[in-house]
């Protein structure tokens, strides 16, 4: 149906053992809603935090009057017994970490229910009209062009089989080796390629406190290299340096060239990737030195001296506009990923081997190769994660994606100042997005120029699609194209840096004028709006039904505005004064008051009617139904002492007349019979074609951890994808990748969050019973059962065009 957005199917089971917590608080901190997994609103850094449950008019009312009154596997190969590369905590071969979440510690400021309930945060999908996914993928064809315009490659192929090369592999283990042993496992990879007489293949090692063989160092950083299939120590002591520090790779890269002077040289980044906001890497045994910003990788690049044939990320989140533009200027190719990566990382042996054939291989082919075996790989070995990897002609994108870039931006920015922003909000927040969970507002730049649909727009995907050489992505992995951006929806906090980033790397300014622009009509409709940033009073029945924000006046509008900007920000969640300098260079009161006023979503509407059928529905108007961005479900179970937070679902059900339908059944989603807390992360598609993704909390042979779960039209009733570790609060602003498996043996505790009736979150238990997984993943059975004979209480949450929540009022059944 038209302007509804896409939800999962619901498939209804019988028996389980319903909803119950088990044992004492595990102080852990929410597992629903910490950094990175939060309810409240997604967007601009939060939205408006709120006090009460008065109506959204009352509040604009209030402030007018205070205004106009003046108130202001190495251990085999080399000796050193066993097998696999598991390490104590986990049994798991193959396993990763992911640092999308953050569990942290609980503090004082996220205790009450008004800051914490509910789930994570919003997803991408939009209506089933604005996600309906493109008819013109470029994945598996290779493009052998080149742009009339493009600049001349910068390494110069000898050919017949007569180049030398040196692959410099920058390996920061990290967590990734210390606990899964994955830095160990890609070195076996190499050791098993046959690199023929011409090929030199370096390894920078560090960054891990404990690396799972009996060679590496952990004590030191160490350089090494791959000849004969055994791995010789070249540098034994090159000393215990951060990984993340432009010094230690410009060092390596210098020290690499010198010594082992090539006609081709290559650079692969191995850890952890960020993307534009965060960067390269995350050094287990540095952690206070951070990531690798741009500017820090463009840094160590220029201080390197070297021009690469290509430089490779095997990392999560690296294939975006700004590092191509980066990356440059030091090379000819870049191959990277838009989304986060499966555990399993790049394969290396075979592409490897095929390089040692012919080192005169062309570029294009070395990139296929890479690109076709890992997602091979990956598709045989974790099908159902998010797979993607491209490769880009840096050559061809220097020259032509600037000026359409700007051109793009310009008419983006015009929309935005001239009424126009609801167009380019839908077209944001429906686009494809990558690491939707870290909340990096990332998203796939073809999608969204598609979704905008502008001649700059086309003419801006036509020059992005041609730079991208070669594509490839998982099945469920739609409307990735190869590149993505940083275009600010979910929150606004990182506006300044990232304008701060485009200006050290030298990035065209009217991207960063656009991002500004949108960014402040978003915080601007946030503060206006009366939208609530929690269910708190739906939930306890504060919330005033039929009162809502649609009568909003203009001069109100601009009252609230400019009380806000001569304020300190703190009333926008994530914002401060050392952050909020693009609000100042933007925002036209008037103009912003006059648009929000004409184009409020009417909160009014959201109260509970009945149909002919009796059953309780949402009514609202298409028009009031066009504005809604995201639409999700809440659940709490009453278990007789407080509330257990089932987290958030997109089930949905409509009547014929397209009204939203009240759920009544009483149940919610389970794995293998046992029922677990569940929240959405990210839907694409339609109702005919859709992927949906979601994640379940818990503990994973004792470590945090998140189930993945995947919906998508060919597997309706879902499946478990794999897993993913947190990480404490602020450790890294960087993303590693996915684990790969669950094994027979492990353990799983689910985790669910508890509120006292007094409205405060009371702390994170075990939900349920400890399972032991006595069959493969794929088995795992998904389907909703009976939550027991406790009251539910079920709220809606409306995401608007600013990406603003609001909640209906609670039905209790």
């Amino acid at each position: 149906m038209e302007n509804r957005p896409v939800g999962r199917k619901k498939n209804v089971g019988t028996g389980g053992s319903g909803v119950h917590k088990r044992g004492e608080g595990l102080g852990t901190g929410p597992v629903g809603n910490s950094s990175g997994y939060s309810s409240g609103p997604s967007s601009f850094g939060g939205g408006p935090k709120r006090s009460g449950g008065r109506s959204p008019l009352f509040m604009l009312i209030v402030l007018a009057i205070l205004i106009l009154g003046g108130g202001g596997g190495l251990t085999s190969l080399l000796g050193g017994g066993g097998s696999g590369y598991s390490d104590s905590s986990t049994t798991q071969q193959y396993s990763n970490t992911n640092s999308q979440t953050s569990t942290g510690s609980g503090t004082s400021s996220l205790s009450t229910l008004s800051q914490l309930f509910g789930g994570y945060g919003s997803y991408s999908g939009g209506s089933s009209a604005s996600a309906a996914w493109s008819e013109t993928p470029n994945t598996g064809k290779l493009d052998t062009s080149v742009a009339s315009n493009a600049r001349a490659k910068r390494t110069v192929i000898k050919g017949n089989g007569e180049d030398t090369v040196t692959i410099m592999v920058y390996m920061c283990g990290a967590d990734l080796e210390s606990r899964s042993g994955m830095a160990s496992k890609d070195i076996q990879e190499m050791l098993k390629a046959d690199l023929g007489n011409n090929i030199n293949l370096l390894i920078y090692t560090g960054g891990a406190r404990q690396w799972q063989n009996n060679v590496v160092s952990s004590t030191t950083n160490q350089i090494y290299q791959i000849k004969n299939g055994k791995l010789n120590l070249l540098v034994d002591n090159v000393g215990n340096l951060p990984m993340t520090k432009p010094d230690t790779l410009s060092s390596y890269i210098k020290w690499a060239a010198t010594n082992y002077p090539a006609d081709r040289f290559e650079l692969i980044f191995w850890n952890h990737g960020g993307g534009s906001t965060g960067g390269y890497g995350y050094d287990e045994k540095f952690t206070s030195a951070g990531s690798m910003s741009l500017a820090g990788i463009n840094t160590a690049l220029k201080d390197g001296g070297v021009t690469f044939d290509f430089v490779g990320f095997d990392t999560c989140l690296m294939a975006t506009v700004e590092n191509a533009l980066v990356v440059s200027n030091y090379a000819d190719y870049l191959v990277a990923s838009e989304e986060t990566e499966p555990g399993i990382g790049w394969y290396y042996t075979d592409w490897l081997t095929s390089f040692g054939r012919n080192t005169s291989m062309d570029t294009l082919e070395i990139g296929k190769n890479i690109i076709d075996s890992f997602t091979n790989a990956c598709a045989q070995t974790c099908p159902g994660q998010k797979t993607t990897l491209s490769l880009i002609d840096l050559a061809e994108l220097s020259q032509t994606v600037p000026q359409e870039l700007a051109d793009f931006s310009k008419d983006t920015a015009n929309m935005i100042n001239s009424d126009e922003y609801s167009a380019v909000s839908t077209a944001r927040s429906s686009s494809r997005e990558f690491a939707s969970s870290s909340r990096i507002d990332q998203i796939d730049l073809v999608d969204f120029a598609n979704r905008m649909g502008t001649t700059e727009a086309k003419e801006l995907a036509n020059a992005l699609k041609s730079s991208i050489k070669y594509n490839r992505t998982s099945s469920n992995m739609t409307n990735a194209y190869g590149l993505s951006i940083y275009f600010p929806y979910k929150q606004s906090s990182k506006v300044d840096s990232m304008v701060n980033t485009y200006e050290n790397i030298g990035m065209d300014e009217d991207y960063a004028k656009c991002i500004q622009s949108f960014a402040t009509m978003g915080v601007a409709g946030q503060v206006a709006s009366g939208g609530t940033s929690t269910p708190m009073p739906s939930l306890f029945g504060e919330l005033s039904q039929g009162s809502g924000s649609g009568d909003a006046t203009a001069e109100m509008i601009s009252q609230l505005l400019t009380t806000f900007l001569s304020s300190d920000f703190s009333s926008i969640s994530g914002l401060s004064s050392s952050n909020t300098s693009f609000l100042g260079k933007s925002l036209d009161v008037e103009k912003a008051a006059n648009y929000i006023a004409a184009n409020q979503f009417d909160t009014s509407n959201l109260i509970w009617t009945q149909n002919s059928d009796g059953q309780d529905v949402i009514s609202l108007s298409e028009d009031q139904w066009s504005q809604v961005k995201d639409l999700s479900l809440n659940m709490f179970y009453d278990d007789g002492e407080g509330y257990i937070d089932l987290g958030l679902d997109n089930t949905l059900e409509f009547d014929s007349d397209g009204n939203l339908i009240a759920p009544s059944d009483k149940t919610w989603l389970a794995i293998d019979g046992q029922i677990v807390a569940y929240y959405v992360i990210d839907v694409q598609g339609d109702e005919n074609s859709y992927a949906i993704t979601g994640r379940v909390p818990c503990l994973l042979n004792g470590e945090r951890t998140n189930l993945i779960l995947v919906f998508d039209s060919e597997n309706e009733d879902g499946y478990v994808a794999g897993a993913n570790y947190d990480y404490v609060e602020g450790e890294t602003d960087t993303v590693a990748k996915n684990l790969t498996e669950i094994n027979e043996g492990d353990t799983i505790d689910f985790l669910c969050d508890y509120y006292s009736y007094d409205k405060t979150y009371e702390d994170s238990y075990y939900l349920g019973e400890q399972m032991t997984v006595s069959h493969p993943m794929s088995e795992m059975v998904i389907n909703n059962l009976p939550v027991g004979d406790g009251d539910v209480l079920v709220t809606y949450r409306f995401t608007d065009q600013f990406a603003q929540n609001y909640w209906t009022p609670t039905i209790k059944y």
